[in-house]
């Protein structure tokens, strides 16, 4: 090859690399762009609404009864918050204590029934088949609000806690199981026989190996199903209803009446209700997609 050859391939190929690094340059500004345009949208939809209800939650009620987005021309912060958490003998702190209650023991049996089920069902092919469209029955078809209260009264737990806990837990039940399920599927079985062949009996393998090894997805059912049994409305209303028995969002139905709302209180207690599921959220985001996607592919 000559010079000249030489010298115009070497042209070719800085001009072909100064093309490529031209279109990635390219391709990040336009990413970057649609990702402005996303956090833009997600704004809108969002922060419009929490903004709407924080600000409205300032304001006295004349001001929050105008339902608009104006700044607040009389500030009524602390009166109230102090007004709602003091509204009949400190009902919201009460429903406070009772959505916790209902929340952590309801997780508790959710974690340890799911996790151990979906051991067994995703090390039993034969028996996983089978229960596999029981579990998913469980998804599909709601609870009878009739039957079922007639059964939680007829076992007398009935506007009882362990009637409440135990409804939570098998609603959900069917969800986590299948979380648990897939993400157990990609645990190797050689884990397993090295552990009996060590002499580590059935509850020991499950408790000290396995389960340790599930955080990413006991993350994820933690987060998902706290959040649906904190906001949890309807099943508190028909199966645990009694003014000791309030949980948070029925607490929304202090604030409204027939002859008026007091939208200032109401905003107030929306905001107050949303403070936990929102620290949760905030410090387990991370691990809840991985906890949904560690058991997509099988490796």
């Amino acid at each position: 090859m000559n010079p000249k050859e030489s010298f115009q391939q070497n042209n070719n190929e800085e001009t072909w690399k100064k093309e490529l690094q031209n279109a990635k340059k390219k391709s990040k500004r336009g990413l970057q762009l649609y990702e402005a345009l996303a956090i833009l949208i997600a704004l809108i939809f969002f922060g419009v609404p929490f903004y709407f209800v924080i600000i409205n939650s300032f304001k006295d009620r004349a001001g929050a009864s105008q339902l608009n987005l104006s700044f607040p021309e009389n500030f009524q912060l602390l009166e109230n918050y102090r007004e709602v958490l003091a509204l009949n003998d400190g009902v919201v702190i009460r429903a406070f204590f009772n959505s916790t209650i209902i929340t952590m023991f309801s997780l508790s049996i959710i974690i340890i029934i799911c996790s151990m089920a979906a051991f067994v069902l995703a090390r039993r092919a034969g028996l996983s088949k089978k229960l596999n469209y029981v579990i998913l029955i469980g998804l599909m078809i709601p609870p009878s609000i009739v039957p079922t209260i007639w059964l939680l009264q007829s076992l007398g737990l009935f506007k009882t806690f362990p009637g409440i806990i135990a409804l939570e837990a098998g609603i959900h039940f069917s969800f986590a199981c299948l979380l648990y399920t897939a993400f157990v599927a990609t645990i190797p079985k050689e884990l397993d026989e090295a552990a009996l062949i060590d002499g580590c009996g059935p509850f020991n393998l499950f408790f000290r190996i396995i389960f340790p090894l599930l955080k990413p997805v006991t993350s994820t059912v933690i987060v998902l199903s706290s959040i649906q049994i904190y906001n949890d409305f309807e099943n508190m209303l028909y199966f645990f209803p009694g003014a000791d028995n309030a949980t948070v969002q029925l607490t929304l139905y202090n604030f409204t009446g027939i002859y008026g709302t007091e939208y200032h209180l109401l905003f107030a207690d929306v905001l107050l209700i949303s403070i936990p599921p929102l620290i949760l959220f905030i410090f387990f985001n991370k691990k809840i997609v991985d906890g949904m996607t560690a058991g997509a592919v099988k490796g």
